[in-house]
């Protein structure tokens, strides 16, 4: 059996100490092999967002271990982790990130170049991406000559851009129409049938339908995990619920 692509043992982590400390997770087990998508939901403030960034090496658990790859991202320098991020795993954020003085094309090529491709390899493998998307004839058009809809378009590019084994996603429709939305999800789902494995935050039934299976999240615990989304009335805590 090959090793999954992301394994989160008994992570916990809090934030803060004393009077602001906050507990985002604990003892959260996960993992997610090559060729699937998982979804993620729960409330707002459920602890979602943590577990995607930790799934990442974007943030230290407190507790437990992750693995990238198979490699343990706790024991890691920030370089040496820094350089996993950048080969391995692909991130959609809620707030973009792009760098408003980058072309499309430049904003996804960046990751490529900093690893070391060239930047016509890398241009032609970031138009290539783009053209996935449906934004190949935006490849020069700087981020604030485009729409909301169109910048997530050219984020979600950037994610899925190179030999990535892990893309991430956090609410990556929230800035698009139902139609574009949905096309972004099938970008998704085919790179995760391709053999990537595809980690998806989000608060909608109908995009967690897209996704192999579903974990849902409560105050930092995994309470459920099923093959089918749950109904949006499950998403509510038991006092709203009656």
């Amino acid at each position: 059996m090959s090793t999954p692509a992301v394994v989160l043992q008994q992570v916990s982590r809090v934030h803060g100490s004393g009077a602001t400390r906050v507990q985002a997770l604990t003892d959260v087990s996960l993992q997610v092999g090559a060729g699937e998508l998982v979804a993620v939901m729960g409330p707002s403030g459920s602890g979602k967002s943590t577990l995607l960034n930790l799934a990442g090496g974007l943030d230290r658990p407190t507790g437990g271990t992750v693995l990238i790859g198979g490699v343990d991202t706790t024991s890691l320098s920030q370089g040496r982790l820094a350089q996993l991020r950048r080969r391995q795993v692909g991130f959609v954020f809620q707030d973009l990130n792009l760098i408003p003085s980058l072309t499309a094309a430049e904003n996804v090529a960046l990751p490529l170049e900093l690893d070391g491709l060239g930047v016509r390899a890398a241009r032609e493998q970031a138009v290539a991406s783009l053209d996935d998307v449906g934004l190949a004839d935006l490849a020069d058009r700087f981020p604030e000559h485009m729409s909301g809809g169109q910048q997530q378009r050219v984020a979600i590019a950037r994610a899925l851009v190179g030999p990535r084994r892990v893309v991430l996603a956090d609410e990556p429709t929230g800035a698009l129409d139902s139609q574009t939305g949905e096309a972004v999800l099938q970008v998704l789902r085919a790179r995760c049938d391709a053999g990537a494995a595809g980690l998806l935050v989000t608060h909608e039934a109908r995009h967690a339908a897209w996704a192999d299976r579903v974990v849902f999240l409560r105050d930092g615990v995994v309470v459920d995990t099923t093959g089918t989304p749950p109904t949006p009335e499950s998403l509510l805590d038991p006092a709203q619920a009656g």
